[in-house]
């Protein structure tokens, strides 16, 4: 059967790269799976899927009573299975409403911000870290037992007992101090400096969209509970890009923790791990880790 939706092909060679056989399996079942949930939602395609993504098809659809939507329908895994209830928790504040979600296929039917812009085309960079470090503050929520949202200190947790297997595994491609200063860094950042709240665990300029309801909404939320600085650590290392300096660094370490009412420190030290963590990724996925080591070498120097 063919994709009623014509899934971009940048975003299908992604997701063989990132899940292999469990992607293939998924781009199978793909062309069924939506076409029940058009049908259980009452749903028409309102234009061609977004291109540029890893894990699932986003595609505009109009409702039926004419409301503007995107449906998405992801390969579920550890970071996007919890963004249903994030969504639910925000309420639509600050972050795109939630419509409907499926849990069995985890696909979601969002808001579409419109007219969907996103945060990094603003020419003014340090006007969108302010907004986006403010958007972030927002939607801070304090954790309740009823939320099943997993924790940065278990996460942290994993991080030493994973990075190590793996670093070894593949013959210890770069330095054996960067490693271990990361790790004692994120075995630190593993106990709380203020109260744990509501995170996001791939914030960035691109995860907000100009909108109507709200000047920016934010999408795509990985949610995590943990203390206020860790939002800034990954904001930082998408600010860095992959042409960074210590001064650009330490300026951008700066403004976001100013932005976000933390400490810089922690936030170049969630960096630190956060960088680290991509770089094992990339063994992971037989990509080369060189940009992501560069910039946890540069951190590193900074202190």
């Amino acid at each position: 059967m063919n994709d009623p939706f014509g899934l971009p092909d940048d975003v299908r060679a992604n997701v063989i790269h990132v899940f292999g056989d469990r992607g293939r399996d998924w781009l199978e079942r793909l062309p069924v799976v939506s076409g029940e949930l058009v049908t259980r939602w009452r749903l028409r395609p309102s234009g061609r899927a977004y291109g540029g993504g890893t894990h699932a098809l986003a595609i505009p659809v109009t409702c039926s009573d004419g409301a503007a939507a995107v449906l998405k329908v992801p390969v579920v895994d550890d970071e996007n299975r919890f963004e249903a209830a994030a969504l639910r928790c925000y309420g639509g504040n600050g972050a795109v409403r939630l419509y409907e979600a499926d849990p069995g296929t985890g696909a979601l039917l969002l808001e579409h911000a419109q007219p969907g812009t996103p945060l990094s085309d603003d020419p003014d960079r340090d006007a969108a870290i302010d907004i986006m470090c403010a958007l972030l503050r927002r939607l801070r929520r304090p954790p309740t037992p009823s939320q099943p949202f997993p924790l940065v200190r278990d996460l942290v947790e994993r991080w030493s007992t994973d990075w190590p297997a793996l670093y070894d595994r593949h013959d210890r491609p770069f330095s054996d101090r960067l490693v271990r200063q990361a790790l004692i860094l994120a075995r630190r950042l593993g106990t709380p400096e203020a109260h744990e709240v509501l995170v996001n665990r791939d914030a960035h300029l691109g995860n907000a969209l100009a909108a109507q309801r709200e000047p920016w909404l934010l999408i795509d939320p990985k949610p995590l509970v943990g203390e206020p600085a860790f939002d800034g650590g990954y904001l930082l290392l998408d600010l860095l890009g992959g042409a960074a300096t210590a001064d650009a660094a330490s300026y951008l370490a700066d403004r976001v923790a100013a932005g976000l009412g933390v400490a810089a420190p922690r936030v170049r030290a969630w960096a630190l791990a956060r960088a680290v963590e991509n770089a094992m990724w990339s063994l992971h996925d037989g990509d080369d880790p060189g940009e992501h080591i560069a910039i946890a070498t540069l951190l590193a120097s900074i202190g």
